[in-house]
């Protein structure tokens, strides 16, 4: 798992989450430093990654491109005229490199790149004032965007226009979709509204006791230790899932980090005094541990605060009175957001074949830690880690077809 943190004194930070054994044989977990430099010219003001690829975007009005795997810059773009509010890669469940990339900013307009390579394929002009905040639909066929001209718009990012825009009644700061891309959610100071993704229709208001300055999407653990897993790619297109409520993480100037319950609009549970100031970051990591019995998994949350803190926390453990973080690292930086990368799932498109010859090819392109039978055989489930970029782009079907 890897973190990747921007500041307002332009540094770019970057940390590895490890487990390390003590001893005893205990798991412990660790942050540990990629690497920090000054990328930027000015204050970093937002950050996304996807995979092995990380981006940043600064008040200098540009987007610098980090591969993490080596932990080096790899390339800057200039196509904005403002600060780069927002960034968002768009990866579909199949890959596991991100196929876009989308930027906005203060100059009102709405970047769209393909992410291999890099390559700027459309400005669109969404907002009379600076875009506040992005949101790409699940399908990647469309955005949403809120600015400061108190308007929300959307984008459709197939034909590259503004398709609608609608004036509110006060700026929004945050936008996001959920997973089903069925509804999505508005920051407007303290207050959460959820809304009906066909027609905007409020379905309900979240109100916090202070500002909300950042949210991200999770999943419900609840007492009963019930498997929450997001997504299992099997042979002959089997998809595996297992029913999960969906919960809103939202922190802010509360200092707290509060799990809000999006059907019923009551909060789940609530991480108090996670920091000692305001949160300006939070990422949602999700690692699978199955073990031999087939038991649990571990729901991370890593969250940043403008002191330069980033916590690593346990939401299971989010109903004790005292939560502990499980790990920590001070960069002595006033952070400004925080982005993350969990593990990656493959899907494996071809059936009927022989599980030796997958498993050889799979073991040739990545360091794959185990393979767990879930459906006997109806399918398997790949879990690995993602350690570097396959050289060519399709290579899996190369290797697979080279196999016969």
């Amino acid at each position: 798992m890897s973190l990747v943190a921007g500041s307002y004194e332009k540094f770019i930070w970057g940390f590895k989450l490890k487990t390390l054994k003590s001893q005893s044989e205990t798991k412990t977990l660790t942050l540990t430093p990629l690497f920090s430099y000054p990328s930027h010219l000015s204050t970093i003001k937002s950050v996304a990654v996807s995979g092995p690829v990380a981006v940043s975007g600064g008040s200098d009005d540009s987007i610098k491109i980090y591969d993490l795997s080596t932990a080096s810059e790899i390339g800057t773009l200039n196509n904005h005229s403002g600060s780069i509010t927002s960034l968002s890669f768009f990866t579909p469940p199949s890959l596991s490199f991100p196929r876009n990339l989308f930027s906005a900013s203060d100059d009102g307009t709405l970047c769209i790149y393909d992410a291999d390579p890099f390559v700027h394929l459309k400005t669109v002009k969404v907002h009379k004032k600076g875009v506040n905040d992005l949101a790409v639909h699940p399908s990647g066929r469309l955005a949403l965007t809120v600015g400061r001209d108190s308007c929300l718009a959307m984008v459709n990012l197939v034909r590259g226009r503004r398709s609608f825009s609608c004036k509110m009644w006060k700026e929004a700061s945050i936008v996001k979709y959920d997973e089903s891309g069925e509804k999505f959610f508005m920051v407007e100071d303290e207050k959460v509204s959820v809304h009906e993704a066909e027609d905007a229709k409020l379905i309900l208001e979240l109100d916090n006791r202070k500002r909300v300055l950042c949210a991200t999407l999770g999943s419900l653990v609840g007492g009963d230790k019930r498997k929450v897993i997001r997504k299992f790619y099997v042979f002959q297109e089997v998809k595996f899932t297992l029913s999960q409520d969906e919960i809103l993480l939202t922190g802010g100037e509360d200092r707290n980090i509060t799990a809000w319950d999006t059907k019923s609009g009551k909060i789940a549970y609530c991480i108090k005094e996670a920091h000692s100031v305001r949160v300006k970051g939070l990422v949602v990591l999700s690692k699978s541990d199955i073990a031999a019995s087939g038991d649990g998994f571990s729901h991370l949350v890593a969250s940043a605060s403008s002191d330069g803190v980033i916590r690593v926390w346990d939401i299971r453990m989010a109903n004790q009175s005292e939560p502990n973080h499980l790990a920590e690292a001070k960069t002595k930086s006033r952070l400004t957001c925080l982005a993350g990368s969990s593990l990656r799932w493959v899907r494996i498109l071809y059936g009927n074949h022989k599980l030796e010859k997958a498993v050889q090819m799979i073991s040739r392109m990545w360091k794959w830690k185990k393979i767990l039978d879930i459906l006997g055989n109806a399918g398997l489930c790949l879990d690995f880690e993602v350690k570097r970029r396959p050289v060519v782009r399709g290579q899996c079907n190369q290797d697979w077809h080279s196999s016969q």
